[in-house]
């Protein structure tokens, strides 16, 4: 059966968090199945998996891929900063390994209702769960100049942010903003044709910055990081992989609090915090798909992958 997505770094993957026969995993964006499936081989039956998406179609389309995996599989539809509270009432308290592939899926992409590519046509919606929450056309059409700049600027690294902003506030007074191609139109005549030159299509940046306003991505992802070390179980393994800069930022610098420990200025000549380390940094340097990989799946150019462990923490 075609899914449509493929997994990236599937095999660095089950390489760095495998645990064994019967370990417990979490794949925090279970998305269509693909991760999840290598980590219910890698659990065996007496092992388990639980998956968590907020996007309901996913989880269906996840949920006839792992359908022979029985009761080895539990699915979940929540927000995965919610990540303990999920294994809480699954009656988890420690597990062997968390993953989370952040962005978006090939399926998500194509789809025409969904409003996340900048290709085609479609709703400008870009919701993970279209039940809550803004769509990018409320953001797009409401917001004031000011704060559209913003949200192009920091979560897009927009070079052009304010004149963007500035020309969709113009054509917004003509006309609403009802679909990704109008947009893509706006940013082209926003954008000078100098800047346009290049692989990187002119809306690529606007559309990642809609799309983690809408989904607040990058509070979920640092929530989400805080608690994953005290649901690993000593020498239990996290793997992160990302797709642009401010994801792999946020990991980097999470993993690297996470194995300092201390929270005290570095001025300090003392630590008084009493924060002690809980991850071991297992990537100096993020890992990349081989150039196979990227051949065969173009999305996979971006990613970047981090893993750490849990170390238990000494007594006083």
């Amino acid at each position: 059966m075609t899914y449509g997505h493929r997994p990236v770094m599937l095999d660095e993957v089950a390489r760095l968090i495998d645990a064994g026969p019967g370990a417990t995993y979490v794949d925090a964006t279970v998305g269509y199945g693909g991760h999840a499936e290598r980590l219910a081989e890698l659990a065996g039956l007496s092992g388990r998996v639980i998956g968590i998406d907020r996007d309901a179609q996913a989880l269906e389309a996840a949920r006839r891929r792992l359908s022979g995996f029985g009761g080895v599989v539990t699915l979940v539809r929540r927000r995965f900063s919610e990540i303990d509270a999920v294994a809480r009432e699954e009656g988890v308290t420690r597990v062997d390994g968390v993953l989370f592939d952040l962005g978006v899926s090939s399926p998500q992409l194509s789809s025409d209702e969904r409003g996340f590519s900048f290709r085609g046509s479609s709703r400008l919606d870009m919701r993970m769960d279209p039940s809550q929450g803004p769509t990018a056309g409320e953001l797009v059409n409401e917001l004031d100049e000011a704060e559209l700049s913003r949200i192009l600027r920091e979560f897009g690294e927009e070079k052009w942010a304010s004149r963007i902003a500035s020309f969709i506030v113009e054509a917004r007074r003509r006309e609403v903003i009802d679909s990704t191609e109008r947009l893509v139109e706006i940013i082209k005549a926003a954008v000078p044709a100098s800047a346009r030159r290049g692989d990187q299509h002119p809306g690529r940046r606007v559309f990642q910055a809609l799309r983690i306003a809408v989904n607040d991505e990058l509070s979920e992802l640092r929530t989400a990081l805080e608690k994953v070390p005290k649901l690993l179980r000593g020498g239990g393994r996290v793997v992160v992989i990302s797709y642009h800069s401010l994801e792999d930022r946020i990991v980097k610098s999470g993993f690297r609090q996470a194995e300092r420990g201390c929270r005290c200025p570095p001025d300090f000549p003392e630590c008084r915090c009493g924060g002690r380390p809980t991850l071991r940094v297992l990537t100096k340097r993020p890992v990349v798909p081989e150039p196979s990989e990227v051949a065969g799946n173009p999305r996979a150019r971006s990613a970047r992958l981090r893993a750490a462990e849990k170390v238990e923490v000494e007594g006083p």
